[in-house]
């Protein structure tokens, strides 16, 4: 799906390193976070098993909703342990190993916030997502256009927002057994670069989302 050239990143060193010094910052705006939550409000259900994978010391789920379980997974432990929403978290390097610790079809819901633009084997992190998917499960992977840009691979630091989209639909095609992605997208009408800077018009806001069918295969 991706060629090794597009997997690379500019910094190749050694993430749990990169991510070792926690960072309690939020890494979009307010206005990403309330759409955000908006979306979660609306696609999440009470009491279901939620994964918040590749997370931090927030999730941005809304503060009315109260899950079954929420299982963290990020790379800074402080990090994770700071997030209120959490039941349980563990920390992987998704770029050295892709198998989750977790039993097959556990979860209704699989979460991805600002992270999948650092995945090296995406696809292999995907066919995870769809294992531990309920039938019917929905994962949602959201993202602007902020990134640590020497982690970013490079088909997404080469690519336009409307590429970046199109490059988290492949991710889900090249899995079989996931519905027909659906797409949610705010953007700005500003020039990318200037956004990049922070001048004004708020960071756009994508999500990418699709459901693991009823019926597929295992």
């Amino acid at each position: 799906m991706l060629q090794s050239t597009q997997r690379s990143r500019l910094d190749e060193s050694n993430d749990l390193e990169f991510y070792q010094q926690p960072r309690f910052v939020t890494h979009v705006d307010a206005g990403f976070i309330d759409q955000l939550t908006a979306l979660y409000r609306q696609q999440l259900q009470p009491q279901s098993r939620v994964l918040d994978l590749m997370s931090s010391w927030v999730s941005h789920l809304p503060a009315e909703l109260e899950f079954a379980h929420v299982e963290g997974h990020g790379m800074n432990q402080a990090e994770l342990a700071r997030n209120p929403r959490l039941n349980h978290y563990f920390v992987q390097n998704l770029n050295q190993n892709q198998l989750l610790p977790l039993p097959d079809q556990s979860f209704d819901a699989v979460l991805n916030t600002v992270s999948v633009q650092y995945l090296q084997r995406p696809e292999a992190v995907f066919a995870e997502i769809y294992r531990v998917l309920k039938p019917q499960g929905i994962c949602m992977v959201s993202f602007s256009n902020r990134m640590f840009y020497q982690k970013a691979i490079q088909a997404w630091r080469d690519g336009s927002e409307a590429e970046r989209v199109n490059l988290v639909k492949s991710y889900f095609a090249a899995v079989p057994g996931f519905e027909q992605p659906e797409v949610v997208a705010q953007t700005s009408a500003l020039p990318a670069f200037l956004q990049m800077l922070g001048v004004g018009g708020g960071d756009p806001f994508y999500a990418v989302m699709a459901r693991r069918q009823e019926s597929a295969q295992s």
